[in-house]
Parts: structure tokens; C-alpha cells; sequence
């Protein structure tokens, strides 16, 4: 049984992934506090951790540092984090907090399903749906 635990204090986040990737063989657990996130890993290890940015006062940046802090210090094992980023300009946030994968909103079920397979399988998920579609210019 896969275990995601997702932090988002908005309830249609939350209904939002679960009705992309609950199934028979996921389980998905979620907290309304990013402080809320370190103690339900504590209470029941999560295989993938799905944090929203804007979570009140401690958002999924804030999230993904306490968790790499308290794993280098040895009192939890690394957990893999996918955040839930609201605009391209977070991506540098979430490049900089070391996170295994992001998606940037406006995100669908096929690219958040993606993201999911790749952590979980070890893998990374950077978001490139914020890149600029080149355009191709005729040189005169």
C-alpha cells in the first residue's frame, strides 16, 4: 500500500489529488498545517510527501527544509516532496529548497499522476509547463 500524505489547508486541494490518485493500492492522509506534516510522518512514514506553497504560516518551501533539516540531523528518514507551486516564478523556491519534483498550476490528473509515478519510483519531477513555447523567427 502506498502511503501519500498531502499538506494543504485549502480542502479542494486535497480533494483535487485525491480524486486523481486515490485507488485500492493508495492511501492518502492529509494535514491542514505544514507544522502538522513532520509529526504525522513521526505518527506513519509517508512514501511521497505533496505539499502545497501556500499552506498558512509555514507553506511547502518551508515544509521541504524542515523535512531535508531533520533528516540530515538523522531523526527522519529523506522523504521525497512534490510541491504544488502557483506560478512560474516559484520554481526558482522550489529549485532551491532541494525537492525531487514540482507542478505548477494549472496542474491535470495525467501530469500530477506523472510527478507521482516518477518520485515514488526514485525518480525526479521538474515541471517544465512554465517554460515559454519557442517561437521560431525568420532571419532576414
Amino acid at each position: 500500500m502506498t502511503e501519500i500524505l498531502v499538506a494543504a489547508d485549502d480542502p479542494s486541494v486535497f480533494d483535487e489529488v485525491r480524486s486523481v490518485l486515490a485507488d485500492d493500492s493508495t492511501a492518502l492522509r492529509w494535514v491542514r498545517r505544514g507544522e502538522a506534516v513532520r509529526e504525522a510522518i513521526n505518527y506513519g512514514p509517508a512514501d511521497l510527501v505533496i505539499a502545497d506553497m501556500q499552506i498558512g504560516t509555514m507553506g511547502g518551501i518551508a515544509v521541504a527544509l524542515d523535512l531535508a533539516l531533520e533528516a540530515d540531523a538523522g531523526r527522519l528518514e529523506p522523504q521525497p516532496i512534490l510541491l504544488l507551486l502557483d506560478r512560474r516564478a516559484d520554481v526558482f523556491m522550489a529549485r532551491r529548497s532541494g525537492v525531487r519534483g514540482w507542478l505548477v498550476r494549472p496542474f491535470d490528473p495525467i501530469r500530477l499522476r506523472r510527478a507521482t509515478a516518477a518520485l515514488l519510483e526514485g525518480g525526479t519531477w521538474h515541471d517544465d509547463s512554465y517554460l515559454p513555447t519557442p517561437v521560431a523567427v525568420a532571419v532576414h
